[in-house]
């Protein structure tokens, strides 16, 4: 795993500006609730646009928690650029794994576990509140990308 050092204040608001420019990431009311070198946690309020058509439970829809590993992932590894805003990267892997259904507010924590010159790699943990008010794993993610320093 990468040191974790905190980023400053300024790429927060930027990170937080390019959600709200960003059709899909404000759609979702994303938002940067830790930021640091290596690691980033998200946040997405529980809305009854992303459960899946019909659910009993009103569970949110798989493909919101398979956006947010990849977001999150994507957040992370940038913030080990030397200057986070440029630069590009691109997912070459992602893997999910759904453990239960999210009945609530969904929470992203992705670490990156390697950020080469040209590759890097990461970890990520989705959870939310379950029915019985803890807060427990729905998906666990690994992620690979080239980046494009």
């Amino acid at each position: 795993m990468t040191e974790s050092t905190p980023l400053d204040e300024e790429h927060t608001e930027l990170l937080s500006a390019f959600i709200d420019s960003h059709g899909f990431l404000s759609w979702l009311n994303l938002a940067v609730t830790e930021l640091e070198r290596g690691r980033v946690v998200l946040s997405v309020p529980y809305d009854e646009k992303l459960v899946n058509p019909g659910s009993p439970v009103g569970s949110i829809h798989g493909g919101i928690a398979a956006s947010l590993v990849d977001t999150a992932s994507g957040f992370a590894l940038r913030s080990t650029f030397d200057d986070p805003t440029t630069g590009s990267l691109a997912t070459t892997d992602l893997n999910v794994t759904y453990l239960r259904p999210a009945t609530a507010d969904l929470r992203v924590e992705a670490e990156v576990l390697r950020a080469g010159d040209s590759m890097g790699f990461t970890d990520t943990l989705v959870t939310s509140v379950a029915p019985d008010g803890e807060n427990k794993e729905i998906a666990v993610g690994r992620t690979s990308y080239r980046l494009f320093r």
